[in-house]
């Protein structure tokens, strides 16, 4: 397997500093190529959700650099998920201790994504950050961990309602704010030809899905630069129709 990839993140038209941290990592192994995609999006004030989405991000390059060559001897993907659930409820009781002791509120959203060449495929996710699978068709892969998203599912209130309830970025959990953090894991087989893209939730608010497709269609993605040329112009596509919030997208793609 080989990949391509690409990130861009901006602090947006209205936020004083970018909260939105990432890690994008590619190893060469025995197994192939190891791809390691995370994306969280701090929250707090005084800028502390900078140091709330960086805490996590470090934990898990950490955690690629010094533990993952040891867990791919073994290649049990269910090692590899306990490992990240224990290492997120860590963050989760390190961040609510810094806030204590700094008296205030910060947290984060997490969302992970692992691919081991063609062989697995591992998510891991907190929050309302997203991974999506784009081949002939745009998969969302994650469920947004918020109260609108639920009442969504439970037919409380209609997507159209939900673009303009005030409620819409309330979160059911965040690594660092929520008394205990219950990640949602999702494995599978990733396949050549498919791309995969992280974002915070600043990339999707003023896109649609099918504008995201038409960018990112793997087809035309056809080296890095255009991949972060194409990142980039999504990016100022959402800054134009007025979004406030930070803005991260990460994109992978399978060869």
């Amino acid at each position: 397997m080989e990949v391509l990839t690409a990130a861009c993140t901006d602090i947006g038209i209205r936020k004083k500093s970018n909260q939105d941290s990432y890690l994008l990592k590619v190893a060469e192994t025995y197994l192939g190529k190891v791809v390691l995609a995370v994306i969280c999006d701090g929250m707090g004030g005084l800028s502390k959700g900078e140091v709330a989405s960086a805490s996590v991000i470090n934990a898990f390059s950490d955690w690629f650099e010094k533990e993952l060559p040891g867990q791919l001897e073994q290649l049990n993907m269910g090692d590899i998920q306990y490992r990240w659930e224990r290492m997120i409820r860590e963050q989760n009781h390190r961040i609510a201790e810094y806030g204590r002791k700094e008296q205030v509120k910060l947290g984060t959203t997490a969302t992970a994504l692992l691919l081991i060449d063609t062989k697995a495929l591992l998510i891991g996710h907190v929050g309302d950050s997203r991974v999506y699978r784009i081949n002939d068709g745009i998969e969302q892969m994650t469920e947004d961990q918020t109260l609108i998203f639920r009442d969504i599912k439970w037919g409380i209130i209609t997507p159209e309602q939900a673009k303009t309830d005030p409620r819409r970025h309330v979160l059911l959990q965040c690594i660092g704010a929520s008394r205990l953090v219950e990640p949602v894991f999702i494995s599978g087989v990733p396949r050549t030809g498919e791309l995969f893209m992280l974002c915070s939730d600043g990339f999707r608010h003023m896109v649609t899905e099918q504008e995201i497709y038409q960018a990112f269609a793997p087809e035309v993605l056809t080296d890095e630069a255009e991949m972060e040329r194409r990142a980039k112009a999504l990016v100022e596509l959402n800054k134009t129709r007025n979004e406030t919030d930070n803005i991260t997208v990460l994109l992978v793609k399978i060869l």
